[in-house]
């Protein structure tokens, strides 16, 4: 598989990995049947990310969509964190091959879970601004068409 050199690179040193002893804000997706676990933690002041870790249990491509993920919202506004779609991600990356497309959806929606957590430990309906948070094995469904569109 061919994979771009910041792929690589971000799979050889992941940035932001590791745990947030004090985050109030987690959100963990996946799907067991194809191994792919991702664990999102931020640290949210103000309605700013100030720190974001990740937990990936999963290919290469997980893990490098994790990190620059985490690249992409640390230090942004829960707001502008809402608007980092997949596609986002796989450009930041300079492409993913078509089968490893689900990754960088995967840590879309790990960011998203993330933050509707932070909603509901504010006591605040997540729906309204994170959408429907995907839950269980339908979370990470590889029959999907490839999330290029938005």
């Amino acid at each position: 598989m061919d994979y771009s050199k910041k792929v690589m690179d971000h799979f050889a040193h992941p940035r932001n990995v590791g745990d947030l002893p004090d985050a109030n804000a987690v959100g963990m997706v996946g799907n067991q049947k194809c191994g792919d676990i991702m664990k999102m933690m931020m640290k949210i002041e103000n309605d700013v990310i100030v720190d974001v870790k990740f937990q990936t249990f999963g290919c290469g491509a997980a893990v490098a969509t994790s990190s620059m993920a985490t690249e992409m919202v640390k230090g942004k506004t829960i707001q502008e964190a809402l608007t980092l779609t997949n596609k986002a991600v796989m450009e930041a990356l300079d492409g993913l091959p078509p089968v490893k497309v689900h990754c960088s959806v995967l840590a879309e929606e790990a960011i998203r879970a993330a933050l509707a957590d932070y909603y509901q430990r504010q006591g605040i309906d997540p729906t309204p601004y994170v959408g429907e948070i995907p839950t269980g094995d339908d979370a990470h469904d590889h029959d999907h068409a490839p999330a290029e569109e938005e």
